[in-house]
């Protein structure tokens, strides 16, 4: 009898115990953030739980480590950082501990700095999946390490040895893994290598490509990659190469940077340079303009949408961008503000709120809402230029400036 009261009084413990969990379980939810704009390729995380609400003086700094220079974002997973800068016109990958900044390993290459109009130095984010972490250099190299050592598997310098050609301000797109693919913007409408060997699967042309990330899309039944090229937005299979649909795009001087934004049948696309937006609609090869407008006009960085409104900045660098909202079937424009020391920033969606990294290191979250600009908090986290993206990742953000200090922050529940 004592026994079983013991095993009873047990198993009633054992159930409030995972019936707590439970509950921390639901109301919080930490999320990595493998790649390019996130696990959906879409700047939104799945995260909740973590606190905008911060002390007078901004959330607490976990850490910081020096990179060298460049424009490329983060990656994070299992408790891991992974990021690039150039020192010496060599290209460094780290991996960094995600909860201290302590350095696990770093490898290099040479890479010219390829300053132009800026400071230069790597912009393509790394890719994770699965043991591999696969990166792109601004002279075209596209390298595959292990991610436990940082040794390198394969190097293929797409550049010289498929003879491509560079668009003005270099190589920038990060790899898009496509099953046993690696999708970069480079040559005309793309290229893919073997994940095993690096070897070539598909190539699309040899010209001078866009800045954009590939972004999978699902329409009709029918899968592909959207791509900004250099004067066109365009789908692609990605298994061949194959342009399934193209839509004329000219922006000046050929940047198309902003990624394409997916929902349902459509595509949003946007550049600077006074271009602006548009929506597609895709119905098998044929592309249809549903509105155009000059409402959103990302210069450098895409914007981001949220439960039908599209959140990003409008206009360029050094003209005063604006943070704004549209209204994704309309194009209609809902609200639009020039925030002090926000200028060309960057964003990113978790929880309802916008993560927002100003031009100038001032870290802002506000609600993403249509009915007008918010703020619930900001702090100033860096200085220098900022051009990168923030990441989000398990209760603590990651924002870098282009002379590559990296900054975590805590903002765990």
């Amino acid at each position: 009898m004592k026994l079983r009261r013991m095993m009873k009084s047990y198993l009633h413990v054992l159930i409030i115990g995972l019936g707590i969990s439970a509950i921390f379980c639901s109301a919080a939810q930490a999320a990595d953030w493998p790649n390019y704009r996130g696990s959906n390729y879409d700047g939104i995380s799945s995260e909740t739980g973590w606190s905008a609400t911060w002390p007078e003086d901004g959330p607490k700094v976990l850490w910081k480590y020096s990179l060298g220079t460049g424009f490329a974002s983060m990656a994070v997973s299992n408790g891991k950082v992974y990021a690039t800068g150039n020192i010496d016109d060599n290209d460094f990958l780290y991996c960094l501990d995600a909860a201290t900044g302590k350095e696990i390993w770093k490898t290099s290459y040479p890479c010219p700095l390829y300053k132009k109009n800026h400071e230069g130095g790597p912009c393509a984010t790394p890719t994770i999946d699965g043991d591999a972490i696969y990166t792109f250099s601004k002279d075209g190299d596209a390298v595959r390490f292990k991610a436990a050592t940082g040794d390198i598997v394969w190097h293929k310098n797409l550049n010289k040895e498929l003879g491509l050609k560079h668009p003005t301000w270099h190589f920038s797109s990060s790899p898009f893994v496509a099953g046993d693919l690696v999708i970069y913007n480079a040559g005309t409408y793309g290229t893919a290598l073997k994940k095993a060997d690096g070897s070539l699967a598909w190539q699309s042309g040899k010209g001078a490509c866009g800045y954009s990330t590939a972004v999978p899309y699902e329409i009709g039944g029918q899968k592909g990659v959207a791509m900004a090229v250099s004067k066109e937005f365009v789908g692609l299979n990605p298994a061949t190469g194959k342009v399934m649909w193209k839509f004329p795009w000219k922006t000046s001087y050929d940047i198309n940077a902003a990624d394409a934004i997916v929902s349902g049948e459509t595509i949003f696309i946007s550049s600077g340079y006074n271009k602006g937006c548009a929506l597609l609609k895709i119905t098998g090869g044929n592309v249809t303009k549903v509105w155009q407008n000059r409402n959103m006009r990302n210069q450098i960085n895409c914007s981001v949408l949220w439960e039908g409104h599209i959140y990003g900045f409008d206009g360029q660098v050094g003209g005063g961008a604006k943070l704004t909202c549209l209204d994704l079937a309309t194009g209609e424009k809902k609200w639009s503000q020039r925030e002090r020391g926000m200028g060309t920033g960057s964003l990113m969606i978790a929880d309802g709120k916008l993560i927002i990294l100003g031009e100038k290191g001032k870290l802002v979250i506000a609600a993403a809402s249509p009915e007008g600009f918010k703020e619930l908090a900001s702090a100033e986290i860096l200085t220098g230029k900022c051009w990168t993206y923030p990441v989000l990742a398990n209760g603590r953000i990651y924002a870098r400036n282009a002379a590559g200090q990296l900054v975590c922050v805590d903002v765990s529940g």
